[in-house]
Formats: C-alpha cells, sequence, structure tokens
C-alpha cells in the first residue's frame, strides 16, 4: 500500500489527513496549493502520482467555491499526470441542500457539482452523511456515503444514560430515518419536532410529536449551520418539559452567530464530527462543543477500498 497508494491534503482539512496518515502509517503527499492575487488558484502534486492510486482529502466548506475550485483543479492534475486513480474523500459535501427544485427556476447545484467533478475526471467520491441520501444517484462512479451515526451512538452510551430516560429527537420530518438509526443504536424511542420553515435559516417550530417531558433528549441531524433551527427546536423541547437537550450533529458548518446562539441556548452538550474544521477562534466562544474526530474511519474506509474489503465493515469499529 505504501509505494501505491498517495494522500494529498488540499486547504480544507489538513490536520484530518494527518490523522488519516498516522493510522494508516502513510507520509502525507507533498503538494502545493497557491492562490494568485486575481483569484485564480493553482494545485501541483510535487511527488509522482504516475500509476499510483490517489486520495484527495479536501471538505468543500466555507469558501466553499474556493474549496471545490481547489478539489477540481487537484483532479485534473493528477489525471494529466497519469495517477491510476483518483479517489475523492469530501467529508462535508457543499451544495448538498440544493438537491431538488422546490421553486420555479431553481437551479439543482448538488447535481452540478456530481457532474463536474467527474468531467475532471474523478474515479471515486467517500463522503460523510450527505444531507440527501438522493444525491448518491447524481454520480455514475462509486461513491460511498459514510454515516456519523455509530460513532455518535457510541459516544452516548458511554455517558451512563439510563435506557428508560432518554428519547432521540429529530428536528424535523425529513430526519426521521436518521433518528430511528441513532434511537436503534441506543434502543431508545424517538420524537419529532413539528415545525415550518417560512424562509431560509428562519424556522417556527410548532409542536412535538412523541413523549419527551422529564426526558433527556438528543436531538440528531446532520447539519447546524446558522443554528436557528436547532435552536428553535430545543427551545420547544424545554417548553415540553425535556430535562437535558443534548444535540448530536456530523456537519458543523456555524455560519453567522451559530455558536453564540448555541451558548445561549437550553443545549447543555453539542457533540460534532471534525468533518468541517473548527479553529481556535471558533471553539473559544463556547463551552457546549466537544468534537470527535472521523480521521480513524476514513482511514478504514481508504484501507479497505485499497484491499477490496467490504467498507460496511468499517462500522464494526463502534461495535455496530
Amino acid at each position: 500500500m505504501n509505494n501505491e497508494t498517495v494522500i494529498f491534503a488540499l486547504t480544507s482539512n489538513v490536520d484530518l489527513a494527518n490523522e488519516i496518515c498516522k493510522f494508516l502509517n502513510l507520509p502525507l503527499g507533498n503538494i502545493e496549493v497557491f492562490h494568485f492575487a486575481d483569484g485564480e488558484i493553482l494545485v501541483q502534486p510535487q511527488e509522482s502520482v504516475r500509476g499510483r492510486n490517489v486520495y484527495i482529502i479536501q471538505s468543500t466548506c466555507a469558501p466553499v467555491t474556493e474549496r471545490l475550485m481547489e478539489v477540481l483543479i487537484c483532479v485534473d492534475a493528477c489525471k494529466r499526470a497519469s495517477a491510476a486513480e483518483i479517489n475523492l474523500v469530501i467529508p462535508y459535501f457543499g451544495y448538498a441542500r440544493q438537491d431538488r427544485k422546490s421553486r420555479a427556476r431553481q437551479p439543482i447545484t448538488a447535481k452540478l457539482v456530481a457532474d463536474l467533478l467527474q468531467t475532471a475526471g474523478a474515479n471515486r467520491v467517500i463522503t460523510i452523511d450527505l444531507h440527501a441520501s438522493q444525491i448518491q444517484g447524481f454520480f455514475d462512479i462509486p461513491i460511498d456515503d459514510l454515516t456519523a451515526i455509530p460513532m455518535l451512538g457510541q459516544y452516548f452510551k458511554t455517558m451512563g444514560f439510563k435506557q428508560n430516560e432518554i428519547v432521540v429527537v429529530s428536528p424535523d420530518h425529513g430526519g426521521t430515518t436518521r433518528a430511528r438509526n441513532l434511537a436503534n443504536k441506543l434502543d431508545a424511542p424517538i420524537a419529532i419536532i413539528d415545525k415550518r420553515r417560512p424562509r431560509p435559516n428562519v424556522v417556527e417550530a410548532q409542536n412535538v410529536i412523541g413523549d419527551i417531558k422529564g426526558k433527556i433528549c438528543i436531538v440528531v441531524d446532520d447539519i447546524c449551520d446558522t443554528g436557528g433551527s436547532l435552536v428553535a427546536g430545543c427551545e420547544i423541547l424545554n417548553k415540553h418539559g425535556a430535562k437535558e437537550i443534548y444535540a448530536a450533529i456530523t456537519h458543523g458548518v456555524f455560519s453567522r452567530d451559530a455558536l453564540k446562539t448555541i451558548e445561549e441556548s437550553h443545549i447543555k452538550e453539542m457533540i460534532v464530527t471534525n468533518t468541517i474544521p473548527l479553529s481556535e477562534e471558533q471553539l473559544s466562544q463556547t463551552t457546549k462543543i466537544k468534537q470527535l474526530s472521523v480521521g480513524y474511519m476514513l482511514a478504514k474506509t481508504i484501507e479497505a477500498i485499497q484491499y477490496n474489503n467490504s467498507v460496511a465493515h468499517v462500522y464494526d469499529l463502534f461495535g455496530n
């Protein structure tokens, strides 16, 4: 594996890429990412990739367009340098929320991004908790959509909660499947927050379906962006008599004043993964965030792909 595999980190997930390489006992590939004064980007591997399996680590988080262009340019560079296979590890897949036309004249940008990645020359995509699972169908190449649910479930098992005192809560009807998956790991019931979204990033929570009075509520979702939706939901959980409220989130986007909003909310602790890195400045704004690393899970996924083993066995790491 050492000679035939190279892992490159672009600008968004360098620490995560180093962690993956440590687990795989591989050196991090040498690559240069340069942003010119006019905004153009140059990505150039500083070592040979001829005949090698390349893994490019990059979440397309903010600034989303720059991160995406870095990936596209890197893929093109590796293809023109005769890489055997180009695998994209995109822990957070940007534009995933634009997966359908909900109004007239709207684009389906997630499909556009899938087409761009394939046209550039990608052979495989590895991601975590796509916002909409049907995005897998936008690709004509293999895509492994991993999930952080087993990892989150394992964390809450270590909290020592009594089985009859917890309930897993979906923040909306669309997240019921995700909540059910976590509830199955914890052998707990689920509840659903009934709410409406009058416009983007604005939520009006209305009711709770399920018994949460006197319970420890674990609200599970794939993305926390401005925090408005999550906090509005937690507010209604508190009004309906929740004992404690935890949040389990895969992707911490945290735009605008999200961290301040979370710090002032009824959330006792929020668990997020490091698919999107958090700076020291961000972490200093709240005491409620705990980050779990997806590094080992991604390392074992890369290992499984390289040795043609089942990726599903990766979840055995978390006792599921």
